[in-house]
């Protein structure tokens, strides 16, 4: 049986691949930062709570990285600890550094003192090519626009130099957006099922969003976690992408998703507020993930119209029960 170590195990693309790398036999360990039950939400919907051997390890302390290591004497390595939500990265810049691209380096340096046989995955994510033109793959040239798309291509960078330097074998997966019910409230996605079903339950009125013109390369999350382990199984270690190669915009979503809640026109209850717009944004993102599915085998499953759907139903039913259970 081999062992996995996820650093990260309590986001979105942690509890899926945890689901993932259990059902192929895996020994799972992931680490995670905080001491509240709430954070394992995502494993205890998967019902997978008590078979991911838990750690508490947190990037940016060196020691409890090498501890994380050594307990787990992993053989595969899955790095998706990151300050992830872009736009706190601009009210949190150095955090988002030291978390994002110092903390990538940090599981890179213990790996390479205590693991050095064992194969790395790092997350990178699509907002390292920021607006850089056209369709993007492996060969597009990286112009983030945002603290955290900035350190995301120094964690990236140095995913390849430690590859090429110490000889690791270590991968990087561009994921493109990948949504899904475990989405934070944060990210617009999920903002915009969770106010649907809030407002379809007279808990509110109106909600606001920024720039609803932006246009995203949208997947499942549940299927792109099989990218990162398809990338580790193979003879050599190197970077793809992985996305649907089509682009919706957030208005779009947010149209699909009022309809599939019932809520009609989302003019009527939806504002447009300039504070939820970013210093800097990009305008589309869309990639190519013609690599990953001819050398990985690998792609996606779930449509777009699917995802928004999956998303408002599952936070309708959140209400749903909720108000069943405690009248409100």
């Amino acid at each position: 049986m081999k062992n996995a170590l996820i650093f990260g195990v309590t986001g979105q693309d942690g509890a899926y691949l945890s689901k993932f790398l259990l059902d192929k036999g895996y020994n799972v360990f992931g680490t995670f930062r905080r001491t509240s039950h709430k954070c394992f939400e995502s494993l205890d919907q998967l019902q997978i709570f008590d078979q991911v051997n838990r750690i508490k390890a947190d990037v940016t302390d060196a020691s409890s990285i090498q501890s994380a290591i050594r307990q787990s004497q992993p053989d595969e390595i899955y790095n998706l600890a990151a300050q992830s939500f872009v736009g706190a990265s601009f009210q949190q810049p150095i955090l988002t550094a030291d978390i994002t691209a110092i903390g990538t380096l940090r599981v890179l340096d213990a790996l390479k003192e205590n693991a050095s046989d064992a194969k790395f995955y790092q997350a990178s994510a699509s907002e390292m090519f920021g607006n850089s033109p056209g369709i993007k793959d492996e060969n597009s040239s990286f112009k983030p626009r945002s603290p955290y798309g900035t350190a995301k291509v120094f964690a990236h960078q140095t995913v390849n130099h430690y590859r090429e330097a110490y000889n690791i074998f270590a991968c990087c997966g561009i994921l493109f957006n990948h949504e899904s019910s475990f989405r934070g409230i944060e990210f617009v996605t999920r903002r915009i099922s969770w106010n649907l079903a809030r407002i379809k339950f007279k808990k509110i009125e109106k909600f606001t969003l920024g720039n609803i013109h932006a246009r995203r390369d949208w997947g499942f999350a549940g299927d792109y976690v099989e990218s990162m382990w398809l990338m580790l199984q193979q003879d050599k270690p190197d970077d793809y992408i992985v996305a649907t190669g089509e682009s919706h915009s957030v208005e779009e979503f947010l149209t699909l998703a009022s309809e599939y809640a019932g809520l009609g026109d989302w003019h009527d209850f939806v504002e447009i507020d300039e504070s939820n717009m970013r210093p800097t944004d990009i305008d589309e993102l869309i990639g190519d993930s013609s690599k990953a599915r001819e050398q990985l085998g690998w792609k996606p499953k779930m449509k777009f119209n699917d995802i928004v759907k999956h998303m408002v139903e599952y936070d309708m039913n959140y209400f749903k029960l909720r108000i069943k259970q405690f009248g409100n």
